[in-house]
């Protein structure tokens, strides 16, 4: 409803309670560590985000596996936020070894791969690399149209990027003309 702040603060108090009921590596009070690193994210605090995810990360590979989708989305997430922090390099590096995992456990069709996509592109071409992210929102898109199909926010938003780094990369008639 909007009150993102709110929520903050009332996973502050669930976890409380979910650690002290539940313990600390239940699935739920793992969860929502997650959600509250998230969150804080959305709030604004970056940094914040950054260090709930990475506190969390060992802790959801010790209980759940390095290969369990939760611990692969903690993944994302981190590089995401550090890329967000301004590790833009950190992020890619970050992103590559997770679009490698995900590619072996969920498929190269999953959404959750197809996202790591777009975050790598994206953060290339922070990076200050656009033509890579040219070339890899090139195949990203087709795979996107092939499995979520054209109208799909997350097809629409990799044609937005991809329109961008085009300008950036020098071919501002093509990104016009998109």
């Amino acid at each position: 409803m909007g009150d993102v702040q709110g929520a903050v603060n009332e996973l502050v108090a669930l976890l409380t309670d979910q650690t002290r009921v539940l313990g600390p590596d239940h699935p739920d009070t793992l969860a929502t560590r997650h959600n509250l690193a998230w969150w804080r994210g959305v709030v604004g605090d970056i940094q914040g985000a950054v260090d709930e995810f990475a506190a969390l990360l060992p802790d959801r590979i010790r209980v759940l596996g390095p290969d369990h989708p939760y611990t692969l989305s903690t993944r994302h997430n981190l590089a995401r936020y550090r890329g967000e922090a301004g590790d833009i390099q950190g992020a890619v590096n970050e992103l590559v070894a997770l679009l490698s995992d995900q590619t072996r456990v969920l498929g190269p069709d999953h959404p959750n791969t197809l996202s790591t996509r777009h975050n790598l592109a994206r953060y290339r071409g922070k990076a200050g690399d656009p033509q890579s992210a040219v070339n890899e929102l090139v195949a990203l898109l087709s795979d996107q149209t092939r499995v979520l199909g054209p109208d799909h926010p997350n097809t629409l938003s990799t044609r937005h990027n991809l329109d961008r780094y085009r300008g950036k990369a020098g071919d501002a008639d093509s990104a016009a003309e998109a």
